[in-house]
């Protein structure tokens, strides 16, 4: 019997979802990364910055170093959501250089795991990320016939994508899985059909996010973060990064924060002040992922339902 292909699967649903968002010139540019709750809260922040601060906003499909590296430059302003430790060496990186960045102070508490579905640990026994260097439970996940497991490890260009291939090479399930970097909504996708069919599936994943209210979910436990096993260099700064990295305990404690252009708190304080007193809750993460990947709204209508359900946070953030 072959196996099913249920990341094939997704990528063909996940091509029938894609869409693009027009933009003019304005005098504020809202990055926008490729996750759903990033999408939506820049979508939020961009209508707010316009309808209650009078001022004219863009928003821009980019990557999350690209957003960063044109704060110093003035070709983006804002970041909905940089997550740390990820972008920690980034942003210090920026600021070294120009002292372009600031970061609000109100941040998501955020976690940075390996999931299985409930499923999947009943039939195959995984319970460790450290199980995944074991060829027979690799084998388990394998959906394409050729003896080696698949994960999803993240998008492109996300920072966590890199980390999870140094975290692959350092548990040594790198030489038994093979690490698929796709969208999140086909590795989304790829959950959903794993689920309906019962197929074993091993993924990247992260919370805020609405995938824990879909279906049941488990985390791979691993041993607790240690600062001392964790080196983690950038591709920017060394091509032979991955060798000279290595992650071999779990992630530490994540949280994101909104990040804006310094000139901001000149040029436009009001609209500063705005972006460090937005308080954004777990909760609001996973609904806002949970309407763009699963109720399949646009970012944009999604955060105008957010935004008319939180008028009153909202007077408080624009005061």
């Amino acid at each position: 019997m072959q196996p099913f292909h249920h990341w094939r699967t997704a990528l063909s649903i996940a091509a029938c979802l894609a869409f693009t968002a027009p933009a003019a010139a304005a005098d504020i540019v809202v990055g926008v990364p490729s996750w759903p709750s990033a999408q939506v809260t820049a979508n939020v922040i961009a209508s707010v910055i316009k309808t209650d601060l009078g001022v004219e906003t863009e928003l821009v499909d980019r990557g999350t170093m690209g957003i960063l590296s044109g704060m110093a430059t003035g070709e983006t302003h804002i970041h909905p959501e940089v997550w740390f430790p990820n972008h920690k060496q980034a942003v210090e990186r920026f600021n070294a250089k120009s002292n372009s960045i600031r970061v609000s102070p109100q941040g998501v508490a955020a976690t940075q795991n390996l999931c299985v579905t409930e499923a999947t640990a009943q039939n195959t026994g995984i319970t460790n990320v450290a199980d995944l260097a074991n060829p027979k439970i690799a084998a388990q996940f394998d959906t394409d016939g050729d003896g080696k497991g698949e994960m999803w490890i993240g998008d492109q260009g996300w920072s966590s994508t890199n980390i999870e291939r140094v975290r692959a090479r350092s548990y040594g399930y790198d030489k038994t899985m093979t690490l698929l970097v796709e969208k999140e909504e086909v590795a989304m996708a790829a959950v959903d059909v794993a689920v309906s069919l019962e197929q074993p599936i091993v993924f990247y994943c992260y919370s805020p996010h609405h995938v824990f209210d879909l279906h049941k979910i488990r985390k791979l436990a691993e041993p607790a973060h240690d600062p001392a096993t964790w080196t983690i260099v950038a591709p920017a700064a060394d091509s032979d990064w991955l060798a000279k990295s290595k992650a071999e305990t779990a992630w530490d404690l994540s949280h994101f924060h909104i990040a804006y252009a310094a000139l901001l708190d000149a040029e436009h304080p009001k609209v500063a002040g705005f972006l460090r007193r937005i308080t954004l809750e777990p909760e609001d993460a996973a609904a806002m992922s949970y309407a763009v990947q699963v109720e399949r709204k646009t970012p944009a209508d999604a955060a105008a339902e957010w935004i008319a359900a939180n008028r009153n946070r909202i007077e408080e953030w624009v005061r």
